[in-house]
């Protein structure tokens, strides 16, 4: 389900929904890259879900993969997220800070690289916050610079849980167009539905590919 729409959002909802993330389960991803040395035509940052082991996670390593293919002789860097991807939901909070951090820096250094911002289950709440939330709360002390949105070139997130609330991703005023918000059918992260078989399906179902031609088209 690709969602669309732009109602408003809140700072209440999107910490509400991070905690419906509960369900998202784990597979094995490669570590985390440091911060960036050298500037990149593009540069990928991506949260995991909950419980992964650090790194880009199942879904994000998938979405990565699948997008390398598809944007020609352009050099590409990846960051994985840095956060602890606990049941401690709280802790998401790490992760926006993490990522707020990571993005200021390119924009700084790297005016001219094109941000690729993307997330699954918890790590989808995790930008939620970072482009929803302008200002400091709840653990999230290092909000975005309003110049941000104009080095994004394309979202991509995965069983969001802000969409279980009516608040996906695509609803931004700011991001929206940029972004594709994907939910399987009967997933309980992001809908009313109880197949968790549905939340833990995303990449090899074709939804990374889905994912990252999206991007590719806005890069």
């Amino acid at each position: 389900m690709l969602t669309t729409g732009v109602p408003s959002r809140s700072l209440r909802a999107v910490s509400a929904a991070v905690l419906v993330s509960a369900t998202a389960l784990v597979s094995p991803a490669v570590l985390p890259t440091a911060a960036a040395a050298v500037c990149k035509d593009v540069q990928v940052v991506f949260a995991r879900g909950t419980d992964e082991p650090p790194g880009l996670g199942r879904v994000g390593q998938a979405f990565v993969d699948s997008l390398r293919g598809r944007i020609g002789n352009r050099s590409m860097g990846v960051y994985a997220v840095n956060y602890p991807a606990s049941y401690d939901f709280l802790a998401a909070a790490d992760g926006a800070n993490d990522a707020s951090a990571f993005i200021q820096d390119v924009v700084n250094t790297c005016p001219n690289t094109r941000l690729v911002l993307g997330g699954y289950s918890q790590g989808a709440a995790i930008i939620d916050i970072i482009t929803s939330v302008p200002f400091p709360a709840v653990g999230f002390n290092n909000p975005l610079p309003p110049d941000v949105p104009d080095h994004v070139a394309g979202l991509a997130v995965f069983g969001n849980p802000t969409t279980k609330v009516g608040l996906p991703l695509t609803s931004s005023p700011v991001y929206g167009s940029k972004a594709i918000d994907l939910c399987n059918f009967g997933d309980p992260v992001c809908s009313g539905g109880d197949d968790v078989p549905a939340h833990r399906s995303y990449g090899p179902d074709g939804t990374a590919s889905q994912a990252a031609a999206f991007v590719a088209g806005l890069l």
